[in-house]
């Protein structure tokens, strides 16, 4: 039985459109959550009304029943009274739930929102890092979602002042007009800083999470630092930013804080005028005394919906800001456009699997690279800045880049993107692990490829995985461990070395068996005889995969080099040179410079 998805949650299938503004990003707020929104409104609603009958049973408990000393009356008056006072606790029960119900399911689907942006294929080019994409995502998500709460406690005040008037009105009609003319006037001076508070919070929130990234980078980087003894500048670095933020911070709460005094100062005037003028009438025998407890209660009540208002302003103006960087993270353009065209499970039997012709991307300029099927490739680059335009042209990245770039004869740009990641699979030099174990971690990416039996009670076949981490030189992070490949790995591989952590990354790279596979510096951190192990075993691996398999390395190490079919040199930007590992090293002193140490 398929379920019916609700007003308040929108079909898992139907892609919802994205907002293109802040205030269209709101009004959706309203639109997906309005069942929840509508009744939390009439039950709040219903809270206030009962809260300003409160001071009226009052009064007329006076006039009716104490005044006159009928205990018939009396005692229905305090029946009224716990009836009322019961209808009052379960309106604001119930309103209260529904409204946080909407607010805490829209901070969800904007989480959700905002992580699926962040993590589709094609990217995103906010120009947010990391940290920042986290305080968007988290605390903004939380905040942009307080404007269905803003709209319900504020309708279920106006309704309070509203039905205040009218009792005021009632008993006498100066205090209702003054009251009626009174409110609105407030209002409108109480919005004046409320565009100031606007400004500071989004300025608190950008400045927060720019120290949130700079502290994501040195945590993630900390040995590092270390190592390089920069620890002490990068602290600094993030005092300063964290100073910023601080300062951003304390002014967003000073201006909160004088728009808090003026909502209180503003409402205990305000509440002064009307105690007074009613105490007036009554000495001069316009009220009775029923009538006066009833305007001053009024009066008295009258001062928190007041001063509620203009916390609800308060709160459009935090949910205003954190919407509009939402905004910002929604509607980013995407990092790479690519096309529709599928490239089958086998490459075609095309003389080239990759062919870059006259590439220009960053520093790289007019390079001719071609991967032949089968072919094991090296490249060297004397400048780092060229291996990472390689990089990105090669992970299909490089939006704009010129020349042509064809795998398997099709253009890249005429490629879906799917097709052209399960063809072509880059294995990056910061590698990132993932929190699990081994064995979950080198599966990812093998997809149908991995060797899995059927039903249940089905056991893996780990024979692929123990061969890539055999040929990665990794076999000993399984026999050196109880778990073998069921040992745990934490956030990040936190517990594994550097070099166990690249070396992990490259046994996953090889379990996947891609047809093409690009390998970026994947032995910095070993050392030479675990080098000389893993060329090997990887030269080794990947030549059983020819014909139908084609291998890149960019790397500046002698072993991998010297087992590459060819070289290819790259200096500033351009094709420098090219022959075979002893080739070169024996006639170009750049290229032993570079490698040979």
């Amino acid at each position: 039985m398929t379920a019916v998805p609700t007003a308040d949650e929108p079909a898992s299938g139907a892609a919802e459109p994205t907002p293109a503004t802040a205030k269209a990003l709101r009004s959706r707020t309203l639109r997906r959550h309005r069942g929840r929104i509508t009744l939390g409104v009439l039950l709040l609603s219903l809270h206030q009304v009962c809260e300003t009958l409160v001071p009226v049973a009052i009064g007329l408990t006076i006039d009716l029943a104490v005044s006159t000393g009928d205990t018939t009356a009396l005692l229905w008056c305090v029946g009224a009274l716990a009836l009322l006072f019961t209808v009052l606790a379960s309106a604001y029960r119930f309103g209260a739930r529904f409204t946080l119900g909407a607010v805490e399911r829209e901070a969800h689907l904007l989480r959700l929102e905002s992580a699926r942006r962040v993590l589709h294929p094609r990217g995103e080019r906010s120009g947010l890092r990391s940290g920042e994409v986290l305080a968007v995502a988290t605390s903004d998500a939380e905040q942009a979602a307080t404007y269905a709460r803003a709209w319900a406690v504020g309708i279920a005040q106006v309704t309070g002042i509203v039905v205040t008037t009218a009792v005021l009105l009632t008993i006498n009609v100066p205090l209702g007009l003054g009251v009626l003319l009174g409110v609105p006037l407030m209002l409108l001076l109480l919005r004046v800083p409320a565009a100031r508070i606007t400004r500071r919070t989004e300025a608190k929130q950008a400045t927060a999470a720019r120290a949130t990234a700079m502290a994501t980078d040195l945590v993630s980087g900390l040995r590092v630092l270390m190592g390089i003894g920069a620890r002490h500048n990068a602290a600094l670095r993030y005092r300063s930013s964290s100073d910023r933020a601080l300062t951003a911070s304390v002014g967003a709460a000073a201006t909160n804080g004088l728009y808090k005094g003026l909502v209180t100062a503003t409402s205990a005037v305000f509440l002064a005028c009307v105690a007074g003028t009613a105490g007036w009438m009554a000495l001069r025998g316009h009220l009775t005394v029923g009538e006066l407890v009833i305007v001053v209660g009024l009066a008295q009540f009258l001062a928190e919906p007041v001063q509620v208002l203009g916390m609800v302003g308060q709160m459009f103006a935090i949910a205003r800001a954190s919407a509009q960087r939402l905004v910002r993270l929604l509607n980013a353009p995407a990092a790479v456009d690519p096309g529709d065209r599928l490239l089958p499970e086998v490459l075609p039997e095309v003389p080239h699997a990759v062919e870059l012709h006259g590439l220009t991307h960053r520093t790289l300029d007019g390079v001719d690279l071609t991967l032949a099927q089968g072919e094991f490739v090296g490249v060297l680059t004397t400048d780092p800045r060229d291996a990472e335009a390689l990089v990105d042209v090669l992970a299909g990245r490089a939006e704009g880049a010129g020349g042509t770039v064809r795998v398997g004869g099709i253009p890249v740009t005429e490629l879906d993107l799917a097709s052209l990641r399960a063809a072509v699979l880059v294995e990056e030099h910061g590698s990132v692990l993932f929190e699990g174990t081994l064995r979950s971690n080198l599966e990812v990416g093998r997809g149908s490829r991995a060797g899995t039996a059927d039903g249940p009670g089905a056991v893996a076949d780990d024979g692929p995985l123990l061969t890539a981490l055999a040929a990665a030189a990794a076999e000993d992070l399984v026999t050196g461990h109880p778990d073998g490949l069921d040992r745990p790995v934490t956030d990040r591989a936190a517990n594994l070395s550097g070099g166990q952590r690249q070396r992990v990354a490259l046994a996953r790279a090889l379990a996947a068996d891609p047809p093409v596979l690009v390998l970026h510096d994947p032995t910095t951190a070993v050392d030479a005889v675990t080098e000389e192990a893993i060329a090997q075993g990887t030269a080794a691996l990947r030549a059983g995969r020819a014909p139908l398999g084609a291998t890149l390395v960019i790397a500046n190490s002698p072993a991998l080099l010297a087992r590459a079919d060819r070289v290819v040199v790259l200096r500033e930007g351009r094709l420098h040179a090219l022959g075979t590992h002893a080739q070169l090293a024996e006639d170009d002193p750049h290229y032993r410079e570079a490698v040979l140490r």
